[in-house]
């Protein structure tokens, strides 16, 4: 059986050609994506409810979580240890997402959201913390050490 196919089975999911190639494109991709970039993505292979039932599905079993876009839309992200702590403990997403402003590619990053103390009244349901700037891999093109967060003089001189 194909670790696609068992990781369906462990969040007791039906294994169906829709849903192991959308699961594998999460494995393969390590950053988040909206239901159109799955799409164009899996080059319209499956129609748009399909798509959508299947999404849904990951969601309702926390096999991924959405990711708040600063546009305003919607990605959906494989779930990691982070939103699964322990096997008694709820299930969460209160983790930091870093958007990359030259990629733009949105991944998980595993640092959990400070816990805040709202005011009397108030419930919390979830937390968005989204953080923009470089990636990791795009400061790695533009020569920018990653212990300094510097770009190098050679990389400037490059420039000149």
């Amino acid at each position: 059986m194909t670790t696609i196919k068992v990781k369906l089975e462990k969040f007791k999911l039906r294994t169906t050609p829709c849903r192991e190639e959308v699961l594998q494109l999460f494995e393969l991709n390590h950053f988040a994506q909206s239901q159109g970039e799955i799409e164009s993505e899996l080059a319209n292979q499956f129609d748009r409810v399909t798509m959508y039932r299947s999404l849904k599905s990951f969601l309702s079993s926390g096999l991924i979580h959405k990711v708040l876009d600063d546009e305003g839309g919607v990605k959906y992200a494989l779930c990691k240890e982070l939103c699964h702590h322990n096997e008694g403990s709820k299930h969460q997403h209160d983790h930091v997402h870093f958007k990359c402003v030259k990629c733009g590619q949105t991944t998980c990053l595993e640092i959990e959201i400070p816990k805040i103390n709202l005011p009397s009244g108030y419930i919390k349901q979830e937390s968005n913390l989204l953080i923009q700037g470089k990636c990791l891999g795009c400061n790695y093109e533009l020569g920018v050490s990653i212990v300094t967060g510097k770009q190098s003089s050679l990389q400037r001189d490059r420039k000149s």
